[in-house]
């Protein structure tokens, strides 16, 4: 289980479901009828508090905040290459 502090930069790996995935989809694949289709999307916030009940409070790029749990398999820590190559995704 990966170790968090406020000002990590993470990424959080959002399954979604639509008729139409965006250009940033990853994973793409139909559901059972064809009409829908599973993707996921990466997701660049940053740690703004770590809570003693094994969640983290993060912040998005245009300011929401979500809370989600440390031992979820959809968060990650941003590695550095990671950092640099999407930095503009990144809250300041």
């Amino acid at each position: 289980m990966a170790q968090f502090r406020v000002g990590d930069p993470i990424v959080y790996h959002k399954p979604k479901s639509s008729v139409s995935p965006g250009p940033r989809a990853k994973d793409v694949y139909p559901l059972a009828h064809g009409e829908h289709y599973h993707y996921v999307v990466d997701k660049f916030w940053k740690v703004t508090s770590v809570n003693t009940d094994g969640t983290i409070e993060v912040v998005t790029r245009t300011g929401k905040k979500h809370i989600l749990p440390v031992n979820d398999p959809n968060l990650s820590k941003a590695h550095p290459l990671l950092q640099l190559r999407f930095r503009k995704r990144f809250p300041n």
